[in-house]
């Protein structure tokens, strides 16, 4: 069998749980991982012939797919802004809206070059916003928090390999004060609610840790609430806070923050035209 031949029979098995576009996307990334290549080098080599030993991996990662399981999980790594990260069932992998949420940050303190800065991340999983951020600003000084010691263990890990020095801290931060200021307080917290959790991938209900997806139908902005009552108190003057948000609670969103006493409130949309992030001023 070569590689052409590999690539029709592997994207034909996944067809029952993704379309084909996707199957094709994830036969290209198993490649990269197991044989190094591009998508312009596999085509290079797509006649050769592929041996039994890597057959048998392609083979053994077909089965964990079609099982449902993340590739991100298979590889026990997922890539974000350019810088690989490890991941496990302790922490969400990090998804294409939130590097647009890492751009917008970006952006905005862009007229601030060596100012050292003080930022927080609440809700860090694998530590990916902070870390990102620490890397491209180092002058930056960060700190980051999770209720989750297996999601801090796993952000410790990514700040090393990452080579960047972070403060993590371990709380709830629905109960955590701080006498400390900041410049920007970044959160994507848990924002699904129950509704929608009918509507979701297998494959994240079954291996992603709903202690970071999900809220009640009852209190949707719980966490939230605590953010904007922590930004209050901590952020410095003219400091932002930005947040992800749920799609569908844009307007909730926007009022809860006007009652806080917040301003400069910006709703923006992600690349999908959906509501997805805000940043604001206390």
């Amino acid at each position: 069998m070569d590689f052409k031949q590999l690539e029709n029979q592997f994207i034909q098995e996944l067809n029952a749980l993704y379309d084909r576009e996707e199957s094709k996307q994830l036969y290209y990334m198993v490649t990269a991982h197991l044989c190094g290549w591009s998508r312009s080098e596999l085509l290079i080599h797509q006649n050769e012939y592929v041996s039994e030993e890597l057959f048998s991996n392609f083979d053994r990662i077909r089965k964990e797919l079609i099982m449902g399981k993340p590739v991100q999980h298979i590889f026990s790594e997922a890539w974000f802004y350019g810088l690989k990260f490890k991941v496990s069932s302790s922490v969400l992998i990090p998804r294409p809206e939130t590097e647009e949420l890492v751009e917008w940050i970006l952006q905005t303190i862009d007229g601030q070059q060596g100012k050292a800065l003080s930022l927080l991340d609440i809700g860090t999983g694998s530590g990916c916003i902070a870390i990102a951020l620490k890397k491209l600003r180092a002058e930056i000084g960060v700190e980051a928090l999770d209720i989750s010691a297996d999601a801090l263990n796993v952000a410790k890990q990514n700040a090393i390999s990452n080579e960047v020095s972070i403060n993590f801290i371990e709380a709830d931060i629905c109960q955590y004060e701080s006498g400390l200021k900041y410049d920007l307080i970044i959160s994507n917290p848990p924002y699904i609610t129950e509704d929608e959790r009918k509507e979701m991938h297998q494959n994240v209900l079954q291996y992603e840790p709903h202690l970071a997806l999900f809220v009640t139908n009852e209190n949707p902005l719980i966490f939230y609430k605590s953010i904007a009552d922590f930004a209050k108190i901590n952020l410095n003057p003219s400091g932002k806070l930005f947040i992800e948000i749920n799609e569908y609670l844009g307007k909730e969103m926007i009022e809860m923050l006007v009652d806080k006493g917040f301003t400069d409130i910006v709703l923006k949309k992600d690349m999908q035209g959906k509501d997805r992030m805000i940043c604001c001023t206390i």
